[in-house]
């Protein structure tokens, strides 16, 4: 397994501990806030990270939900100097709230019309 696994499994822990004490504006404010690295960007970077969350995320002791696994990834790809975002958006009926992560405008790691089914309320 690759470092990339183990950083993306430590960001879900720890963004699993904002949400068990129900502190989602600290995990907003962390998201927010977290620097882009300036490592040099590789091409594939942005899909090797999503694949690492989507594999931390499928060996994690308890289901990860949308929020902790867009946080960890939005941060995980500042850490590497890609600029993410993280996207809350809502429908209204029925009702639901979705997060995902977005780069340059385009969805990182969800599927490309998520932005089309929920209305976006904040990125950060």
């Amino acid at each position: 397994m690759s470092i990339l696994f183990f950083k993306a499994y430590g960001k879900l822990i720890y963004f699993d501990l904002y949400l068990a004490r129900g502190n989602f504006s600290a995990l907003y404010e962390k998201v927010r806030n977290y620097p882009v690295g300036k490592q040099a960007l590789r091409s594939a970077a942005v899909e090797e990270i999503c694949s690492a969350v989507d594999m931390a995320c499928i060996w994690y002791w308890k289901e990860a939900l949308c929020l902790q696994r867009s946080a960890a990834t939005a941060c995980l790809l500042r850490e590497f100097g890609v600029p993410a975002q993280l996207v809350i958006g809502a429908q209204q009926m029925p009702f639901k709230a979705h997060a995902w992560v977005e780069v340059a405008g385009r969805v990182a790691n969800d599927k490309p019309y998520t932005p089309a089914m929920y209305a976006v309320l904040d990125r950060c």
